[in-house]
């Protein structure tokens, strides 16, 4: 069997048209993953176990911009030049909720381009992502706040799907800054199933049990595993790289988030021609973390 990478086709009525487009990456004939463009932002969904168990939630009733494994930051500062260059103004946006937010009305991110290609046992798709502002005086597109490069490398492993994810924020036209905020900058958003309330545990790589427990922490990785159907469990690790996270704070909830990034206690800023990097490494998995091996997978994502 191999990958393959092809668009969903969906039978429209005459007259009717798609508000957004989605891509299925396929194992044989098995889905692994989709890539989804929404109104507001490029998200991957669904997510898969290699037992076929979807772990994520595109769009839950209580939080729509939760779409479930996806990137955004609310507080995105963007240092628009004054008149004749001597000093600048800070842009304020939010490109991270679908409504406006502490004033900010919502912004998005918008795929412009994409490779999908297979790598030895792996598949490796990069898409290219401009970060835009609302629309608003003088931009009636919306300011490009950021330009991302996203690479995801697909693999599978006995009982996970791994998905290595990079994210290459560029300051493209201006400087910006993200953050300081707790809404930033990698998230998943786990399926309704396997929340706590139902029978989920959320958990660290030092023992701590719960989302409060969890959350402001320095922890190196965090599983959320739950029911998935059928007396069956699945579950979902994230493993973010200690190399782009040297100030890392998790916020983790109960009922079924994970958001890990390097500006949740400060924020960082990006210069004109340079590059803020992200690594992540995801392990959807069937069965709970101990089942999974996922202590000895970060160590492996560690050496790799």
């Amino acid at each position: 069997m191999s990958f393959s990478f092809t668009e969903d086709v969906v039978a429209l009525p005459t007259g009717a048209w798609a508000g957004a487009h989605r891509r299925t990456l396929r194992y044989g004939d098995k889905p692994v993953l989709a890539l989804t463009q929404g109104k507001h932002r490029n998200y991957v969904y669904p997510v898969f176990t290699p037992q076929g168990y979807s772990v994520t939630s595109e769009h839950p009733a209580d939080h729509p911009h939760h779409n479930s494994f996806w990137f955004a930051a609310d507080h995105v500062y963007c240092r628009l030049p004054v008149t004749h260059g001597k000093g600048y103004e800070d842009y304020t946006y939010n490109i991270y909720l679908n409504d406006t937010f502490q004033g900010r009305a919502p912004g998005r991110i918008v795929e412009t381009a994409y490779t999908g290609m297979p790598e030895d046992d792996a598949f490796r798709i990069v898409q290219t992502l401009d970060w835009r502002g609302p629309s608003e005086w003088a931009a009636p597109d919306g300011r490009l706040a950021a330009r991302e490069t996203r690479t995801l490398l697909i693999r599978r492993q006995a009982g996970a799907h791994v998905i290595d994810v990079q994210s290459t924020l560029a300051a493209v036209d201006w400087d910006f800054t993200l953050g300081p905020t707790r809404h930033a900058y990698f998230n998943v958003r786990i399926a309704d199933s396997m929340i706590v309330g139902l029978g989920g545990v959320v958990r660290d790589d030092r023992g701590r049990i719960g989302g409060d427990a969890v959350s402001g922490s320095d922890a190196r990785w965090v599983d959320f595993s739950g029911p998935v159907g059928g007396g069956q469990v699945a579950g979902v690790a994230v493993f973010p790289d200690p190399r782009d996270h040297k100030d890392m704070s998790w916020f983790v909830a109960d009922w079924g988030v994970v958001t890990v990034g390097p500006f949740r206690l400060k924020g960082v800023l990006v210069r004109c021609g340079e590059e803020l990097k992200a690594r992540y490494r995801v392990l959807a998995h069937d069965g709970d973390a101990d089942a999974a091996g996922v202590a000895d997978a970060y160590l492996a994502f560690l050496k790799s």
